[in-house]
């Protein structure tokens, strides 16, 4: 769990440096998941990686007013994402926390996978985010090597909902992090 932890935290604190990146012009742009324009990305985005985060760590469901709010309407939706993010993270910080499972309205999976899975979103979600936006994703070798091991463990499984396309091909000179949005079928050379 503490290497998990770390990598949440880290993960957490570049999703808010990408999304205090975002300015109001850029929310109707497009952004490489298609048919999602900035604001629905950074909607989604918002809701699964830090109320979701805090959510699934506290066992509760997710609230009908959450999922339908439009986050980005509050001119200061990314310190409240940042705020969020922080709660969400300390919320994991407990060992006991990773352990059991939590139920997803009908299915059950282990907290730590599910966790792990939400750590990819951040990740890979806040590239989309980044490159829609004209920015950059920083993530330490660890990070991005937790990345990688999560999208080749569930890739199948986002496929079967239309979360990741198919595998795209990597650069030769491919970093970690761009090996693992080319497995979830990004194309980290592409553009929006």
């Amino acid at each position: 769990m503490k290497n998990e932890h770390r990598v949440m935290t880290e993960c957490a604190a570049e999703a808010a440096r990408i999304a205090r990146g975002v300015t109001a012009d850029r929310l109707a742009g497009p952004t490489p998941c298609q048919g999602w324009d900035v604001r629905a990305l950074v909607n989604h985005w918002v809701l699964y990686t830090s109320h979701g985060l805090e959510h699934r760590a506290l066992r509760k469901p997710l609230p009908d007013e959450l999922t339908a709010r439009d986050f980005t309407a509050d001119a200061d939706w990314a310190e409240r994402y940042a705020a969020q993010l922080d709660r969400a993270v300390t919320a994991w910080s407990e060992p006991d926390v990773w352990e059991g499972e939590v139920d997803l309205g009908g299915a059950a999976l282990p907290a730590a996978r599910i966790a792990a899975m939400v750590i990819k979103e951040m990740a890979v979600h806040g590239w989309d985010v980044a490159r829609a936006t004209g920015q950059e994703v920083r993530l330490s070798e660890e990070s991005a090597a937790f990345v990688l091991k999560v999208v080749e463990d569930n890739a199948e499984l986002y496929r079967q909902y239309e979360g990741f396309a198919d595998p795209v091909r990597p650069a030769p000179a491919a970093t970690t992090f761009e090996r693992a949005l080319a497995a979830s079928g990004r194309d980290p050379r592409g553009s929006a």
